[in-house]
């Protein structure tokens, strides 16, 4: 039987039931990226809202081009079960959160009347790195063929500015309030990142829009933390035995969760600070700490676990030849980089960073947390690596999970799944080993902006790039 709202009442007594009625529930959220994460980290806390006593908050979500989590959750009205697996313990519930998921490629208007419907306060967003459509420097990539057409107005939307471009010049008309926006990607200062990228679309297509955003709406910095590997067939045959019914739309994730939101909105939000997120002035500790040790050190065991044969984290961290490389990287070179007076141990922090990688009931795949690497590597390693290089510090672990990723690119080993991939390869063609690192970092490198390396550093890349 496949999960419905008539079928959750098959489902298996251990299945902890969301504590509110959900169906008479309405939507207060549009969420952008309705994948895994979202599922397993804000539609849950969202959920613990709703059964605090915060009505009418559901979510509705849009994939923008993507059919298959419409697929998944809209036969089952929306609903989907959340396990939380670790190595001494599993629990399952069944979340309510969501109401529904759009495809925006194919109803874009209903993606246009959710924004504009006088019941949402929130548009939040998981698009990952790429979806903000930005050149190597962070500002927006008006070459792109989406950010094109949007600009021009002259078919539907396609990208998150141009959709909500279009629901607030709907809202405005009307007389409706603004909104917040609320990034949830691993961008650092995300919240002011995002309000910069919409400013100057609006700017550059409906100033007067601009000016009304500027002044109505809000984009507060977050930070979010979970673990949520990608489902797999053998997993979701797990969640049938577990629940009873198939449930094409199940996450699985770690008891972990953590959320840090600046406490910065434009209008009404969920009781989230009741049921576990922080509600904050500054993020920006918490988010740098995430970014450079925890991001950081993943990005560093997938490309050098994966070039050592290991297919999960939990494997890679195992690795005694790669151990010592992530504690440098975490506890020495990513560590000081951060506020060492924000209240954050960061020691402790790397602690139990290093016991959530070893959660063996949770297969993490590396190549999962290999894809898109060239949004992901500036805010991770590059910015940490310029603070060092400015102090003086060497980062030898850094430069080796670096060198790694220009390994990795060249698309020989394994297939490359990242936005920025033909590109690559051509510098890598052009180049070769000899000179692709002074290509991506060197004085006019591809990189350089965001970090230029010295001559010592190139050389030590290169060196590794060979030997790679």
């Amino acid at each position: 039987m496949r999960l419905s709202r008539e079928a959750a009442a098959s489902l298996s007594p251990d299945v902890a039931r969301p504590g509110y009625d959900f169906a008479h529930q309405r939507t207060g959220i549009v969420h952008f990226g309705i994948g895994a994460f979202h599922r397993a980290h804000q539609a849950v806390y969202t959920d613990d809202a709703m059964a605090a006593g915060d009505a009418n908050w559901r979510i509705i979500g849009v994939s923008l081009r993507s059919g298959d989590v419409a697929a998944q959750l809209n036969p089952q009205d929306g609903l989907y079960a959340l396990a939380q697996r670790a190595t001494d313990q599993v629990s399952t519930r069944l979340i309510g959160a969501v109401a529904g998921v759009i495809v925006a490629a194919d109803a874009p208007d209903a993606v246009i009347d959710a924004l504009a419907s006088a019941d949402t306060h929130i548009v939040s967003f998981t698009v990952t790195e790429k979806g903000y459509v930005r050149r190597p420097d962070g500002s927006l990539d008006w070459d792109n063929a989406d950010v094109a057409s949007d600009r021009a107005g002259t078919a539907p939307p396609r990208t998150i500015y141009g959709f909500v471009a279009a629901g607030l010049a709907r809202r405005k008309a009307a007389g409706l309030p603004g909104l917040t926006l609320l990034s949830c990607d691993n961008l650092a200062d995300n919240g002011a990142r995002l309000h910069r990228l919409m400013s100057g679309y609006l700017s550059a297509t409906d100033p007067a829009l601009a000016d009304w955003f500027d002044e109505h709406c809000r984009c507060p910095a977050t930070m979010v933390d979970r673990i949520v590997p990608a489902m797999t067939e053998a997993d979701r045959r797990w969640i049938a035995s577990v629940t009873g019914v198939e449930d094409e739309g199940a996450v699985i994730t770690e008891p972990f969760c953590q959320w840090v939101i600046e406490d910065d909105f434009a209008g009404p939000r969920p009781c989230w600070e009741a049921v576990g997120a922080q509600l904050v002035s500054d993020v920006g500790p918490y988010e740098a700490a995430k970014l450079r040790m925890l991001n950081g050190a993943h990005s560093a065991l997938a490309y050098l676990g994966l070039d050592r044969g290991h297919e999960y984290v939990h494997q890679a961290i195992g690795d005694p030849a790669l151990r010592g490389t992530i504690d440098t990287l975490m506890r020495q070179e990513a560590a000081a980089t951060l506020d060492q007076d924000a209240g954050i141990d960061l020691h402790a922090y790397a602690d139990a960073l290093i016991a959530r990688f070893a959660n063996a009931a949770l297969e993490h795949r590396l190549t999962q947390i290999a894809m898109d690497g060239s949004q992901k590597i500036p805010q991770r390693w590059l910015e940490p690596l310029a603070i060092n290089q400015a102090a003086g510090r060497s980062t030898p672990a850094t430069l080796q999970a670096l060198a790694a990723w220009i390994v990795h690119i060249r698309g020989t080993k394994r297939p490359v799944d990242d936005p920025m991939a033909a590109q690559l390869a051509e510098l890598w063609q052009q180049n070769g080993a000899a000179g692709i690192a002074a290509a991506l970092f060197g004085q006019d490198g591809l990189f350089a902006s965001t970090w230029q390396a010295k001559p010592d550093e190139l050389a030590l890349l290169s060196e590794q790039v060979r030997a790679g």
